[in-house]
């Protein structure tokens, strides 16, 4: 398991990844991240066909200052395309509006093979997120 986070706010940019700024985790060969950076690798160090983990995300999503009120968004991300079923939807009623999220997905990894996951910001504007979490579970 690793835990990775961002406390501040940070803004992200429409189809932009979340900067995880923190290791609160470090986790286990199979899960690689560098502080900063919004992917993380998942490697599928496994004597079976594939590793299965379980990712998850929990942060506050708002629209910053200077944005235009409407329907904001997140997703998890695998290898850049974000999971339509690991999507959150809010529609603040004005800026600086928080709203707390939660999205999960298994995602499967072939045996030697490595796939990147993040948290996307899916909106047509830049959004701004708070007190991020995102944890890494290697279940199978």
């Amino acid at each position: 398991m690793a835990e990775f986070t961002s406390i501040t706010i940070q803004t992200v940019a429409a189809g932009q990844n979340l900067p995880l700024t923190e290791t609160a985790i470090k986790g286990s060969n199979c899960i690689n991240h560098r502080a900063g950076a919004g992917n993380v690798t998942l490697r599928g160090l496994t004597n079976q066909c594939k590793a299965l983990f379980k990712v998850s995300f929990g942060g506050n999503i708002a629209i910053p200052t200077g944005g235009t009120v409407g329907a904001i968004s997140v997703a998890l991300a695998v290898g850049g395309e974000a999971l339509n079923s690991a999507t959150a939807i809010v529609t603040p009623a004005a800026v600086e509006n928080y709203f707390n999220v939660f999205v999960a997905a298994f995602i499967e990894v072939p045996r030697g093979c490595c796939v990147t996951v993040a948290l996307k910001n899916t909106s047509t504007q830049a959004i701004s997120i708070a007190n991020s979490n995102l944890i890494v579970e290697r279940v199978a």
